[in-house]
């Protein structure tokens, strides 16, 4: 029996590689697992947005959210991250492995305008797997919302 987000990818029709690997430590290393640069490592970050009301946001690699272009997208004035259980309690799926596919709820998505026009990967429900997909149909089929809201991760 596939996962949910495989089993979504295949009721969306969309085309997707599963790409299977072991454990990672860094976003290069899972860049390099997965066969692809490191923007096109793609996470899934689920933010509250008020009491049982989340949403995704798809971030390539090499960025992060910032809080301050999403909380404007959004028009509230806050937004947090929820804990790991909650996390897995309103999308069916643990921390490293969150994918708006197969989610037990359907929240709206928030992809950052850098990952259209590329080959992404996605994590797809469970820990070691992923899925490569074209970024522009994922977009399509998930009725992103696209906009400019991350920022160049910090360096250290």
């Amino acid at each position: 029996m596939p996962s949910p987000a495989l089993a979504a990818l295949d009721a969306a029709g969309l085309p997707y590689r599963v790409i299977q690997h072991a454990a990672v430590t860094s976003l290069a290393e899972a860049a390099a697992v997965r066969g692809v640069e490191v923007p096109d490592v793609v996470k899934t970050i689920v933010v509250r947005r008020g009491p049982d009301d989340h949403l995704f946001v798809l971030t390539p690699g090499g960025r992060v959210v910032s809080w301050p272009k999403l909380r404007t997208l959004l028009g509230v004035n806050r937004i947090s991250m929820p804990d790991a259980a909650t996390a897995k309690a309103v999308t069916g799926y643990e921390r490293g492995t969150i994918t708006p596919f197969g989610a037990t709820t359907a929240w709206p998505v928030i992809a950052d305008e850098r990952v259209r026009g590329r080959t992404i990967t996605l994590g797809a429900g469970e820990h070691g797997v992923a899925v490569a997909v074209d970024a522009d149909a994922a977009l399509d089929v998930l009725g992103a919302t696209v906009a400019d809201v991350t920022d160049p991760e910090p360096t250290r």
